[in-house]
């Protein structure tokens, strides 16, 4: 298709003339022009600057033509065409050159025209795509092997790559039961979602949007105010309000058997007609996905139900066939006992022949043969197959149930219940692992028992019977008979045999014990040198453990102390969030992550430097003959920087990084565990900076863990010459600055260093665990200054900690102490913040609940400053709120008047009281006296001060 009529060669070369400089600045801009009003635009100007008056306008091409006018263009569907009204007498030059500027108009609208078709098509081709492979995925996952959850989280996956679905959940109805359940629920605003096996009755969501999609069975689209509106007197919210809300039905021969829900809680993100439609679309191949599923699932049961019978059937077929196998084998049993009594073999392959034999019988995996030797003092086992005793040694008379069948020469058929008969009565107790079944008969030969044969059970499954004690006693007196015939001709053979044996024995003797004190000294040598090696070297990296760092450290700090040019450098490493990669893939992952840094920082080394691993996720490095401090932060840069690629651990991708510590070998170290101790501290350091980076230890790090240990030391000191002491501010009136009560306010008179502040010790004194006994001092001079401070008017707060709720007899101890100084509770507050209620909340809400049942006072303290929860001023019994000093300096602004009056608003309608904290100067006293606040406390009444100036200057004004 040509841009430009067929004349454009004409003005290929720039023009000289005045107008045909116009024309070709005009087929320039047309060229570049992008829709109709960019040509309109071109046009009007290009008129214009010809000096032809007259208005140039798109006129619809239905509307009749004004003759006066001049068409110079129409566009590529006709619908319009591009005018020129009124513009006088022209001549033909000019009347030319505005028809060949028509002309170029139109080529150029029809150009605009092919590309907006090819945009809009592409548009359309991708979001067929994009559906297609949807739809194909839908349909994957119905014939896929996957578990249900698995699947909806597909399908998640699936409706997300079409639109906005960060908030998704299908709904199922059986309209049968009349209840609903939800399989598939991921919302980000709601904190209970409903478990995916939990039948819902419908009438416990009546009126919900979901109650609507069901029974209406249309889909139902809008923002939470439309939606009201549109089921006006049939909606009712459950669950958080969505900013904007889509769901269709899922439907089965026009019968509603569920719905698909997706929700956005973002105000830019709503959802589309066209989104509708394409939901509505979508859910009917989800329909059809979970009724192939459903029809799978069926099959398989009734696939499981038919195999079942047929088990069965051919269990009863097996049964009869085996009644016919054991007759023959038991006549073709007969034929070889005959065999093996006059067979000339071993007595070891005589009893494992028998014992197969009676093997095909019945049951006898454990089999033995006992037998009576010396006279009958001492019985023997020449064979002995057993699942749990796997060796039966010989063992004089006792009273075993083997002795039970030597000593009466009958057999014995027993289960546990008739050996437990037994026991009582005092015949026989089973020895050795405790048989469910015990068969034994006798074994004869020469009028008297010389033997027993012996088959037992340690399954249910096999239980012996009259039968087969019938048929064993049949069987035993085969094998006696046998048994007498070999026993004579194995004498003669075992006297030769151990002469025989005896001087092989001897002649070996030394042999072997040469052999083995040689074995024995290599085997030592071995365990040592493996003993050695694992004892300075990490089990799981293969890496030299601290005790082999700490012997390198001292060598080499040895060698430094005797050349100082000789200068060396510990790195500290700890892997950050190593815990959270633990606990989250696995400790198995977690080893083999370990072993790859490992393997990593190895990599970045030379051969003489050393790694070490110290245990958990902590390794070191000493590094060698270092030029100076830089070249260790250097090699310490680059280590973080290799640790940083991704790990590949199986079939997942790790990523980690390390904070690490240097530490530069100097004069002051004596000992290498002076080196480790510094460059874990440099380590903690490069933590508090933000974690993956690099920290030196430097003089400030030294005298930051000096006064650190200082501190504890002062601290512990501070606490048993009680030094702890309560200062307190008053809390007045606004109105006319009365004092209503105190807060009482945590101060250290420290014997050096002067007066303290919280912000000075509390955080140490919370890591070494001091903190809370600080605060029972607290409170207990608190309680012993109230009555004289007070009197019987006011009250006084005290500030309880998070950390002494974790206690469940806080409460108890409280009013105890209350009682001890006898100051009524409710001259007493107790104040908590935010994060406190959501440490423990049920602990926490009892303890409050019982000392406000006392009468005692409680108040949230920093009120907006955390998450500022509603619920919190409904679950819990707060008295008062105390708002935070931040709104206070912020009240010189609107936004800040307007939060701390809805705060005032609040509090007046759940019927608080409210307590300004932080008030510094007159215009923030007035401001809140407008707003309607009563209460305050600040610098601008007074600073905190001791229980005695308080009292003293109490004295003065009424003297």
């Amino acid at each position: 298709m040509s841009s430009v009529p067929d004349s454009s060669p004409a003005l290929s070369l720039r023009p000289k003339g005045a107008a045909e400089a116009v024309l070709y600045d005009s087929v320039e801009q047309l060229s570049d022009a992008s829709d109709a009003a960019s040509v309109l635009n071109i046009c009007t100007e290009a008129i214009h600057r010809l000096g032809i008056r007259g208005h140039v306008h798109w006129r619809p091409t239905s509307e009749p033509s004004d003759p006066t006018a001049l068409d110079l263009a129409r566009d590529a569907q006709g619908l319009r065409t591009l005018v020129l009204d009124d513009p006088g007498a022209l001549d033909p030059v000019l009347r030319d050159q505005l028809a060949w500027l028509g002309r170029l108009v139109t080529s150029r609208l029809r150009q605009q025209a092919e590309t907006s078709r090819l945009y809009e098509a592409i548009s359309r081709l991708a979001l067929a795509e994009r559906l297609q492979r949807a739809l194909y995925a839908i349909a994957e996952q119905a014939g896929s092997t996957h578990s249900m959850p698995e699947m909806m989280r597909s399908l998640h996956a699936i409706v997300a790559s079409l639109m906005y679905a960060e908030n998704f959940f299908i709904v199922l109805y059986d309209a049968s039961t009349g209840t609903v359940r939800y399989p598939y629920f991921v919302d980000t605003a709601d904190p209970q979602p409903p478990l995916p096996e939990q039948d819902i009755p419908l009438q416990d969501i009546h009126h919900s949007l979901t109650w609507n999609l069901l029974k209406s069975s249309q889909p139902i689209m809008g923002s939470m105010p439309e939606l009201m509106r549109q089921f006006e007197g049939h909606f009712e919210l459950v669950g958080p309000a969505c900013e904007h809300f889509l769901a269709v039905p899922l439907l089965r021969d026009g019968r509603v058997v569920g719905g698909i829900v997706i929700q956005s809680y973002r105000t830019d993100t709503h959802y589309t007609t066209q989104d509708r439609e394409l939901l509505g679309y979508v859910a009917q191949h989800v329909q059809t996905a979970l009724e192939r599923r459903e029809a799978q699932s069926e099959l398989e049961h009734r696939v499981a139900d038919r195999t079942a019978a047929l088990r069965a059937a051919n269990r009863v077929l097996r049964q009869q066939v085996l009644e016919r196998q054991r007759g023959e084998r038991l006549q073709t049993a007969l034929f070889r006992i005959a065999e093996l009594a006059s067979a000339p073999e071993g007595s070891d392959d005589f009893y494992a022949a028998m014992h197969r034999v009676i093997g095909g019988l019945l049951y006898a995996r454990n089999f033995y043969i006992a037998l009576l030797e010396e006279q009958g003092q001492r019985i023997s086992f020449p064979y002995s197959v057993d699942e749990i005793d796997g060796v039966r040694l010989a063992r004089e008379p006792g009273c075993g149930a083997t002795e039970y069948v030597l000593r009466h020469g009958t057999p014995l058929l027993a289960d546990r219940a008739a050996f437990d008969r037994l026991a009582e009565q005092g015949e026989c107790t089973q020895t050795g692992a405790r048989s469910v079944c015990w068969l034994g008969v006798p074994l004869r030969w020469d009028n008297q028992v010389k033997g027993a044969l012996v088959v037992q059970s340690y399954s249910p499954e096999h239980m012996y019977d009259a039968r087969d004690q019938e048929l064993l006693t049949f069987v035993s007196y085969h094998v006696s008979n046998a048994l007498q015939r070999k026993h004579g001709n194995e004498s003669l053979k075992h006297a030769y045999a151990n002469l025989e044996r005896r001087v092989t024995e001897r002649t070996r003797a030394l042999a072997l014990a040469n052999r083995d004190l040689r074995e024995q000294i290599a085997e030592r040598e071995r365990v040592e040198r493996r003993l050695k090696y694992e004892t300075l070297h990490d089990s799981l990296t293969g890496l030299p453990n601290r005790t082999f760092l700490l012997q390198r450290l001292e060598h080499s700090l040895q060698k430094y102390q005797h050349d100082p040019a000789t200068l060396f450098a510990v790195l500290f490493i700890d892997l950050d969030r190593f815990k959270v990669i633990n606990d989250s893939v696995g400790h198995l992952i977690g080893d083999d992550l370990l072993f790859q840094v490992g393997g990593r920082i190895r990599a970045c080394l030379k051969t003489r430097d050393i790694v070490a691993r110290l245990g958990g996720d902590e390794f070191a490095v000493l590094l060698g003959n270092v030029e100076s401090q830089a070249t260790a932060v250097q090699i310490a840069e680059r280590i973080i920087g290799e640790l940083q690629v991704p790990f590949r651990l199986g079939a997942k991708e790790v990523f980690t990084s390390a904070s690490i510590g240097v530490t530069i070998a100097g004069p002051h170290y004596q000992r290498p565990e002076e080196l480790l101790r510094d460059a874990d501290s440099a380590m903690y350091r490069a933590k508090d900076a933000g974690r993956h980076c690099t920290a030196v230890f430097d003089d400030r790090l030294r005298y930051e863990a000096l006064s650190l240990l200082e501190m504890e030391g002062d601290l512990r000191r501070a606490l048993n010459r009680r030094e702890f002491v309560p200062f307190y501010q008053p809390i007045v009136s606004l109105e006319d600055g009365r004092t209503v009560g105190y807060e009482a306010l945590l101060r250290w008179r420290h014997p050096e260093r002067g007066l303290l502040s919280p912000g000075d010790f509390l955080a140490v004194a919370e890591e070494n665990g001091s903190a809370e006994n600080i605060d029972w001092q607290i409170f207990e001079q608190v309680c012993a200054q109230a009555r004289s401070l007070i009197g019987d008017h006011g009250f006084i707060s005290f500030n309880v900690s998070a950390r002494h709720f974790r206690s469940p007899d806080l409460d108890q101890r409280l009013l105890d102490l209350f009682q001890a100084y006898q100051v009524p509770a409710s001259r007493l507050r107790v104040e908590v913040t935010e994060h406190t209620l959501l440490e423990n909340p049920a602990q926490v809400k009892r303890i409050l609940a019982n000392l406000r049942a006392h009468g005692a006072g409680i108040a949230l303290d920093d009120f907006g400053t955390g998450y500022s929860s509603l619920s919190y001023l409904h679950q819990y019994p707060i008295q008062t709120l105390k708002i935070d000093r931040s709104f206070i300096v912020e009240m010189e602004h609107a936004g800040g008047v307007a939060v701390v009056r809805a705060i005032q608003v609040l509090a007046d309608s759940l019927g608080m009281q409210v307590i300004a904290e932080g008030i510094e100067e007159e215009q923030q006293r007035q401001a809140l006296l407008q707003i309607g606040s009563r209460f305050g406390q600040g610098f601008l009444f007074s600073h905190a001060r001791a229980a005695e100036e308080w009292l003293d200057a109490a004295l003065a004004t009424t003297g």
